[in-house]
């Protein structure tokens, strides 16, 4: 299969190398003037986990093929897009006319309504899913990042098509276990709460490396998630088809802190996720669109307003 990674991140990255592994023809669609400044090979430092729970360590100089242009009538068979929620919007109308026969995978994290953020493309062309992958590029080039033996794939509320079916069979070849969700549109919503009250702690520790091993930050944490819940409700959720996703944040507290606190401190994939993350920006913005949309709502979330100082637009403290 012929697939273009939209853009360059770390998500795009990872995924890449990983479906070129498999076998699949990959580029990279960048900017005008960024595959000069990318160089022809990207440096990874993956802990791959499709086959191994505590991951398999892969070092490597990977070349790669950009593209700085994309024309109508390419060839590609699959765009895959992930990029920071504020910047989705952007990709989707640079991607509207030249979409071609493509599917587009929305590999991304939404605060917005899906069907409202891809209503300038083709809906039967569109399939909706998100990475368990996460890391960074660091100040030498280097991406360090972990890759999670299942990614999340879903609906909103149809059956499956033909061209979502073959989105699912390209992961499946690549080594993935696919977890599907029917009601994908709250997945996103409930994903991004998860993060915005996880955030509460991260930012104002400094980094998310500094939660890892502490129970007392991991416990404010899970506490902001829960106050969050409300708001997903108020935006339609219904977070009884949610159970699974939701009981990290659900079960008693003195459970689950110990047991995340140790997660993000010793299990190798996730500390290279807490420690290699490089964009603090995403982390304040996901804050402040959650508690723009709790105040538009008047949903009380006093954890994440008392936060605010930490990721406003311009710091108060």
């Amino acid at each position: 299969m012929r697939i273009l990674m939209f853009g360059r991140g770390v998500i795009a990255a990872t995924y890449g190398w990983a479906l070129e592994q498999a076998g699949h023809d990959v580029e990279f669609y960048v900017r005008p003037g960024r595959a000069a400044a990318y160089g022809d090979t990207i440096e990874l430092d993956l802990i791959d986990t499709r086959r191994r729970v505590w991951g398999k360590r892969v070092t490597a100089s990977w070349p790669v093929r950009y593209r700085e242009t994309l024309e109508p009538d390419h060839d590609f068979d699959l765009i895959v897009v992930s990029v920071q929620h504020y910047n989705f919007a952007e990709a989707v109308s640079f991607l509207a006319p030249r979409i071609g026969r493509a599917t587009v995978l929305v590999f991304n994290n939404l605060w917005v309504e899906p069907s409202d953020a891809v209503a300038a493309l083709p809906a039967e062309q569109v399939a909706w899913g998100f990475p368990g992958a996460g890391g960074g590029f660091g100040d030498d080039g280097v991406l360090r990042a972990s890759l999670l033996p299942a990614v999340f794939l879903g609906t909103l509320g149809r059956p499956l098509t033909d061209r979502e079916q073959a989105v699912r069979a390209v992961f499946r070849e690549a080594g993935f276990r696919i977890r599907e969700n029917t009601d994908f549109r709250g997945w996103l919503a409930i994903h991004f709460i998860q993060n915005a009250g996880l955030h509460t702690q991260s930012l104002r520790l400094g980094s998310l490396a500094a939660l890892a091993g502490n129970s007392r930050n991991v416990r404010e944490a899970i506490l902001a998630t829960r106050e969050l819940l409300p708001l997903a409700e108020a935006r339609g959720v219904d977070l009884r088809h949610h159970r699974a996703e939701l009981l990290p944040f659900t079960a008693p507290i003195w459970l689950t802190a110990p047991a995340m606190a140790w997660m993000f401190g010793h299990y190798p994939p996730m500390r290279t996720v807490m420690q290699a993350h490089a964009n603090p920006e995403e982390l304040r913005a996901v804050c402040r669109d959650t508690l723009a949309e709790a105040r538009r709502l008047n949903v009380p979330v006093p954890r994440l307003a008392a936060a605010e100082p930490y990721f406003a637009a311009e710091k108060t403290a």
